[in-house]
């Protein structure tokens, strides 16, 4: 679960956000939508604690954020939040198998191919576990970066833009892989998007205007 209170955050003086109070129940799947400049991945970056808010609370399974001490913060969010960025980031000499290895690593996590694997297998990738990123289709690279949120089996999964470069079929394509797995992991699913094809996809929604 993920909720947020009177959250502000400040760039400088002509660049102040407020946001509305979020409130996104485990297995809830929760859409927020604005167009460019509104502040949608300032937001994203403050639930995922990327950003330090100016004023108000970031509530993860209770657990406040929005003053936890970097070291302890980092590891929280390994363990805890899985991000999905618009652009997809991934070590270019590393195989597949290999960067979902240190995303398990650099969370504090025991590594654990088992598990690589079932994520994988799930989402038809487990043939390409041995390919590195570059050999990938976009909708591959998709996929991975899907199974790399997943991964540490987080409680809330934080996607950005995740559908605005890609046509219909495949917009639904990656919406519903999202909906499945957030499904499979018990965990909370939030949408950072401009991308108006979802509106009547996920009813839950807050408008940044």
């Amino acid at each position: 679960m993920i909720e947020t209170k009177d959250l502000k955050y400040q760039y400088d003086q002509q660049n102040q956000f407020q946001f509305p109070d979020i409130h996104c129940q485990t297995k809830e799947h929760c859409l927020i939508l604005g167009p460019s400049g509104q502040g949608k991945s300032t937001l994203l970056h403050l639930l995922s604690g990327l950003l330090r808010p100016k004023q108000g609370e970031i509530l993860i399974n209770g657990t406040d954020i929005s003053d936890m001490p970097d070291s302890k913060l980092d590891d929280f969010r390994g363990q805890q939040i899985g991000l999905i960025f618009q652009k997809n980031h991934f070590i270019a000499a590393l195989t597949v198998e290999e960067n979902l290895l240190l995303t398990q690593k650099l969370s504090g996590e025991k590594q654990d191919r088992k598990r690589i694997h079932e994520l994988l297998e799930r989402l038809n990738m487990s043939h390409k576990k041995e390919s590195k990123p570059g050999r990938l289709s976009q909708g591959e690279q998709q996929r991975v970066a899907i199974a790399r949120s997943l991964v540490n089996r987080p409680s809330v999964i934080l996607a950005d833009e995740p559908t605005s470069a890609l046509d219909d079929e495949n917009c639904m394509k990656v919406l519903h892989l999202l909906l499945e797995q957030a499904e499979e992991e018990n965990a909370s699913l939030i949408i950072v998007t401009h991308d108006t094809r979802l509106k009547d996809k996920i009813s839950k929604q807050y408008n940044l205007a």
